[in-house]
């Protein structure tokens, strides 16, 4: 397998979907990886698995509709395998293995079938003190845009996925893009309040346009130095209530074809102005996991 992922919006090809069966128990509140599901489970809303299998369907045969080739991990009984973005992300022709947090490991080996299809030299294992996952890589053009949490209590924080450390690291293997490090602001219990990944408060779409949640970046100059990238009238800018529904992690097949979760109405009419075609799948469900759209996928293949 040829991997190639240069953008966010090129033309998809391949691509690896999550997994909707043998999730296993609800967790506990100890058991929660982030905030939107502690708040499922502390509420009593955390989703049945027929709702999660609907929901994925229905994203696959959009995915289909388009001839995109879709790859799906082995099954890991009782295991949550949705959100394949956090188990790794394609940049270029490489294939960087996320460290993910130690619970979710089995997650990892669940996609050897796929891995055996790649040339060695093109699969990244990071070491150990590197920590990086797919929703903190945004690609545009020749910058990688790399969500983090550089702070003294990383550690303590189980919503912190991505370290300094990775900056340096991913230089190193692509010398010649520019990084820029965007902190994110955390929360493991409150979801109007933290951001678990870049790709939750921000994201490229279509032509030089762009959604921003301008509130979930540390730094007011860091919301700032995307929307001047961009251009103000090029940017949706979301509210605190579209961004704790993860408007922003939308899904596009190319720069003219966008999946997007069907409650996102503001988002949609916004889109179709841009002359964006919008694919609206039910989603909600699965939202109340902490990921939408974009983290259920792993790209391999974009034109």
């Amino acid at each position: 397998m040829q991997l190639n992922i240069k953008s966010e919006t090129g033309r998809l090809r391949e691509v690896i979907l999550g997994l909707p069966y043998s999730n296993g128990p609800v967790p506990t509140l100890d058991e929660t990886f982030d905030s939107k599901s502690y708040e499922s489970v502390k509420n009593g809303v955390y989703p049945t698995e027929a709702s999660i299998i609907r929901e994925m369907e229905a994203f696959e045969a959009v995915l289909k509709k388009y001839g995109v080739k879709v790859h799906r991990p082995s099954l890991v009984t009782n295991c949550n395998q949705v959100f394949s973005r956090d188990v790794g992300f394609v940049i270029d022709d490489k294939i960087i293995v996320s460290n993910i947090i130690p619970d979710r490991q089995a997650e990892i080996d669940a996609y050897e079938s796929v891995y055996r299809n790649i040339h060695y030299k093109n699969i990244y294992n990071l070491p150990e003190a590197v920590h990086v996952e797919g929703g903190d890589v945004i690609l545009y053009n020749d910058t990688i845009l790399l969500g983090q949490y550089n702070f003294d209590d990383y550690s303590s924080l189980k919503t912190a996925r991505t370290n300094r450390l990775a900056q340096d690291y991913l230089q190193m293997i692509f010398p010649g893009k520019k990084i820029i490090p965007l902190n994110l602001r955390k929360s493991d219990t409150d979801p109007y309040e933290g951001i678990l990944h870049l790709d939750c408060t921000f994201m490229p779409v279509g032509r030089g346009k762009a959604i921003i949640y301008r509130d979930g970046f540390i730094n007011p100059r860091d919301a700032e130095r995307l929307v001047r990238m961009f251009g103000k009238q090029n940017v949706f800018e979301l509210t605190k209530e579209e961004m704790y529904w993860m408007n922003s992690n939308i899904f596009s097949i190319s720069e003219d074809v966008v999946v997007v979760e069907e409650n996102f109405t503001r988002l949609s009419d916004w889109l179709r102005k841009q002359g964006i075609t919008v694919e609206p799948v039910p989603y909600r469900e699965i939202s109340k996991m902490g990921g939408l759209l974009r983290c259920s996928t792993l790209p391999l293949i974009r034109d």
